[in-house]
């Protein structure tokens, strides 16, 4: 036997020896573990997520209808992308009602997570699962639970939207007492979320709201007729993913129908925040679904649906943001203010003491 072959023969069997005692370095996981309060801990993978969500089939959401803030295609991209199959109960139901409905729902049919207002959430945390998401350092620290019961998912600034053909572009709730503008709220603001935040907006000032100064406001539109129905209105307050998609129609027309405008000194912004129900018939395909809308692809699905995805900034600095939809929406004027609980509490106090009287 040559040099050569000893050489060789010595180096396969070194290797030999080699794969046949090399330590093994894969971690093992531990056991799926779905009502977990976050992807490493529950499911070590994304992909262990998958198969648990997949096994349970289908996910129950609650108060989304399919045309809001363009819910529909992230519904159908969810499903097409892994599988699981979502049913919406009470598509038209309010952040109150959507509690009422898990309250009330028969065991294994409760929705396994909800889709409410940043007041509703706080006052039903008990009722949650925490669960952190991947992305859970983007979502700013002032929209969010910081154990995890609930967090932002997307939102909008309180806007004016108005018929350019019938008044001029108003900078601010000043110029709405003008005459020519016929001003409606979208619903009474002791029953509906939006009209509640139109006073509040209108009530702004230095950066603090009052609501006494908001009644005064659309006391004051009342005495001079300028206070209508949205059906008689040329001017709608209310949020600008409600007042955006109405301008977009029209948007490339000569003489468009609708604009709208973020008022300036009066910058009001509010969160939809996701929560998992305590609950849940599908507690895997819950997680998955909250891993989904704070991906990239659903927080700009969100946006394309003309609202702000909570993660927007690090969106941004990541080079992910879709401009195109972004540059559709109204540019903001100033610094935004969030309502505090107490803030909301004690404004909804007044205004349910005397809206009433003020706007007979």
């Amino acid at each position: 036997m040559t040099r050569r072959r000893y050489a060789a023969v010595a180096l396969l069997a070194a290797a030999a020896a080699g794969c046949s005692s090399a330590p093994t370095t894969e971690k093992k996981l531990p056991p799926v573990n779905p009502r977990a309060a976050s992807l490493a801990e529950g499911f070590g993978t994304m992909d262990r997520l998958v198969e648990a969500a997949r096994h349970e089939g289908s996910l129950t959401l609650v108060g989304v209808p399919r045309d809001w803030v363009n819910y529909g295609a992230v519904m159908d991209r969810f499903s097409g992308e892994y599988g699981v199959r979502v049913n919406v109960v009470e598509p038209g139901a309010s952040s109150q009602r959507e509690i009422d409905v898990a309250k009330a729902a028969p065991a294994g049919q409760a929705p396994d997570v909800f889709d409410l207002g940043m007041d509703v959430a706080i006052a039903n945390t008990q009722r949650f699962a925490p669960y952190k998401v991947a992305a859970w350092q983007d979502i700013p620290d002032a929209v969010k639970d910081l154990k995890g019961h609930w967090y932002a998912g997307y939102g909008g600034y309180m806007s004016i939207g108005y018929d350019p053909r019938k008044v001029p572009a108003p900078k601010g709730f000043a110029d709405l007492l003008r005459p020519g503008y016929a001003v409606a709220l979208p619903g009474d603001p002791l029953r509906t979320a939006a009209a509640f935040n139109g006073v509040m907006a209108a009530s702004l000032q230095g950066g603090r709201p009052e609501a006494k100064r908001g009644l005064e406001f659309f006391g004051t539109l009342k005495r001079s007729g300028g206070f209508r129905a949205p059906s008689q209105a040329n001017t709608l307050v209310d949020w600008d993913y409600v007042n955006a998609p109405k301008a977009a129609e029209t948007a490339g027309d000569e003489k468009p129908a609708w604009k709208v405008v973020i008022p300036s000194g009066a910058v009001l912004a509010s969160y939809y925040v996701q929560a998992i129900n305590k609950k849940a018939p599908h507690p895997a395909a819950a997680r998955l679904w909250q891993e989904f809308l704070y991906g990239d692809e659903a927080q700009n699905l969100f946006l394309k649906g003309f609202a702000r995805p909570a993660r927007w900034e690090a969106l941004e600095m990541n080079g992910k943001l879709d401009r195109q939809a972004a540059a559709k929406l109204p540019p903001v004027p100033g610094a935004p203010v969030v309502l505090t609980v107490p803030q909301t509490d004690e404004a909804k106090t007044f205004l349910k003491a005397n809206w009433a009287k003020v706007m007979k």
